[in-house]
């Protein structure tokens, strides 16, 4: 099965995902009413780092999925999926403000991570569209050091978004 035909299920039979994304927010809720002014103990946390997960995972793919699909493949906007492009990241905001209302986000567990991760996307895609814009041409008349330059910077965003995740 490829990303397509999933993306063609979901859209055919949608329950399941719309289950799974207005699960999350209404979990949080909960857990903000029963939590209240305990989010940062051991229990709560670890129920906020799942729920922080479980949406930004989906949350993030979609936004570069959007990314990939306006940039790269020129889709027209009115053709945007709702339930495999929208959905997630409407999802992932509701959910990650209502953890916010009741936690500290920095302690919720490996939710700085979460930042890392967005920044290293974040930096590939911008590296892979510039690619894609460039032509053959361009690096002919680019001395080479300026190119060489522009790639070893690239790559130290890249490195220090890592080791911001890692670290």
């Amino acid at each position: 099965m490829t990303l397509g035909q999933f993306f063609d299920v979901v859209s055919q039979q949608p329950t399941l995902v719309l289950f799974y994304f207005f699960a999350l927010p209404f979990t949080a809720f909960l857990a903000s009413i029963f939590g209240k002014g305990e989010g940062h103990i051991s229990p709560w946390n670890y129920l906020y780092s799942c729920l922080v997960y479980f949406a930004c995972i989906p949350g993030i793919f979609a936004l570069t999925l959007n990314a990939y699909i306006f940039l790269f493949e020129r889709q027209k906007v009115m053709e945007t999926n709702l339930y495999t492009q929208v959905l997630p990241v409407i999802c992932m905001i509701v959910t990650l403000w209502l953890i916010k209302r009741n936690v500290d986000l920095n302690e919720v567990p490996g939710f700085d991570k979460i930042g890392s991760l967005i920044f290293i996307i974040t930096v590939l895609i911008s590296l892979m569209w510039i690619l894609e814009k460039t032509n053959i041409f361009v690096f002919t008349f680019m001395p080479f050091y300026q190119f060489v330059l522009f790639f070893i910077g690239f790559l130290v965003l890249v490195r220090f978004g890592w080791q911001k995740m890692m670290g």
